[in-house]
């Protein structure tokens, strides 16, 4: 049975898979949260959040085009900085991606609530079905999933589009008074919220593996999906503001917090039921989307964990019929449809949140060493513009974000690190030898000590 995976991803697919990471709950159910947070300024909020991710994006791409393998964000940093920050990031990375995927399955069912009145167990029973689903599909082939994909996102896309523009006759500007009312804090707090919106834009050289001519698409397709959905969030956002009364926003959701849905509250305002009919089939279609690209995603972790001995060698293997990593699928499908059906994931999805932002931040940390280390294996087709400034900007805007949290988003991502720490000790340690570039750099530093080599 062959390990290889098919190069089948173009350009277009490429984009359609890191924008449907993003396009989901980012618009369809944070907005209302951070504007309780920041007020109309939380358009400023997504901005910000974007800006601190664009560093991690350049950062990625790069690697990616000198590791054009499966594993994304866990080969980069095992590669930069060795097994062990490896070992979390990829725990890590598998984690909070699958919590992702079960956050946006469950916040369907807000928009499906808006269709058909079903009852909280059929609404999780619907949002299982989904996910088995989405598990098959990844298991019959990437290019079957990434065609559905890039369907999916299109017609999202224009959906959003088309709610721009039918907002811009509606918007009462009004609704911008006292735009910077909840101040500077307001709007770091709401963008540290936010930030998942944005995190799906590197999933995609998670698969790196399996696209084609990866040195341009790779780095294009990151780039160009950031690029949009920056100025869509941006609009979209502030059509949401511009038509929606603020107490709509902010307690017309459950017991009396902000609204889960948002975007139908203003496709109301736009079209009545109609409106919000339409608007909740979009969503449905979206938050599906997102979580199909966590799957494809999130399961190329532990396939490459696994063919760097940090995980079970079964998890490596490549189905013969279907070429895709099954085992590793059909793990991460296990983990999906038990966060789903066992974890309270709104209220925990705060925790993936807090992990991605320290990933990210750690993700231009290992940019840096690899420039720094000059190992002759590193040689990407991409070159990061405004190294290492850019980089080091990425790490401190993370890091500010992180403390914006509250306590046990932070607690929990302390908590994902020891368990990596703990995987590492009891399984990887032993089976693994590799230091990493900052072991070549450790060593350059050694040998440069006069007192070491006396």
């Amino acid at each position: 049975m062959s390990d290889d995976l098919e190069r089948d991803l173009g350009l277009y697919a490429t984009i359609t898979i890191s924008m449907g990471a993003m396009i989901g709950s980012g618009i369809f159910v944070l907005p209302a949260l951070g504007f309780t947070k920041a007020g109309p300024a939380v358009i400023l909020a997504y901005l910000l959040a974007g800006l601190v991710v664009l560093p991690a994006a350049l950062s990625k791409a790069e690697m990616a085009t000198a590791m054009p393998e499966s594993g994304g964000t866990y080969l980069y940093i095992d590669r930069a900085m060795g097994p062990l920050f490896g070992t979390i990031a990829g725990i890590g990375a598998w984690f909070s991606l699958v919590f992702k995927s079960s956050f946006a399955l469950v916040g369907l069912g807000a928009y499906l609530l808006l269709l058909v009145p079903l009852s909280g167990g059929l609404v999780k029973a619907v949002a299982l079905g989904l996910a088995g689903l989405i598990v098959v599909l990844n298991v019959v082939g990437t290019e079957q999933s990434g065609k559905a994909q890039s369907i999916i996102v299109t017609a999202v896309v224009m959906a959003l589009a088309a709610y721009v523009l039918n907002a811009g006759f509606a918007v009462d500007p009004a609704r911008f008074d006292g735009f910077t009312q909840k101040g500077a804090s307001g709007v770091v707090t709401a963008a540290a919220f936010v930030f998942v919106s944005y995190a799906g834009v590197t999933k995609i050289a998670s698969v790196a593996e399996e696209i084609e001519n990866p040195n341009r698409n790779l780095p294009l397709g990151i780039l160009i999906s950031m690029g949009v959905m920056i100025l869509l969030y941006t609009v979209v956002v502030a059509a949401i503001v511009g038509l929606n009364d603020p107490a709509v926003l902010s307690t017309s959701g459950p017991s009396g917090g902000p609204s889960l849905t948002p975007m139908a509250d203003g496709a109301g305002q736009l079209l009545g039921g109609l409106g919000v009919a339409v608007i909740a089939v979009v969503a449905i279609l979206a938050l599906t989307s997102m979580a199909n690209a966590g799957v494809l995603a999130s399961s190329r972790f532990p396939l490459a964990m696994s063919r760097d001995s940090l995980a079970p060698s079964g998890l490596a293997r490549v189905s013969k019929r279907f070429q895709t990593p099954r085992n590793a699928i059909l793990a991460t499908g296990v983990l999906l449809l038990a966060l789903i059906a066992f974890v309270p994931v709104v209220e925990l999805a705060k925790l993936a949140s807090a992990f991605k932002i320290l990933v990210f931040s750690i993700s231009n940390v290992a940019l840096i060493v690899f420039r720094t280390s000059g190992v002759e294996s590193y040689q990407p087709s991409f070159r990061a513009p405004g190294y290492p400034y850019v980089q080091v900007v990425g790490v401190v805007g993370g890091f500010a974000l992180l403390t914006q949290m509250g306590t046990l988003p932070i607690l929990g991502a302390a908590g994902i690190i020891v368990g990596g720490i703990g995987w590492y000790l009891a399984y990887g340690r032993s089976r693994t030898d590799r230091d990493g570039a900052l072991g070549v750099i450790l060593a350059r530093r050694r040998d440069e000590d006069p007192v070491t080599s006396d």
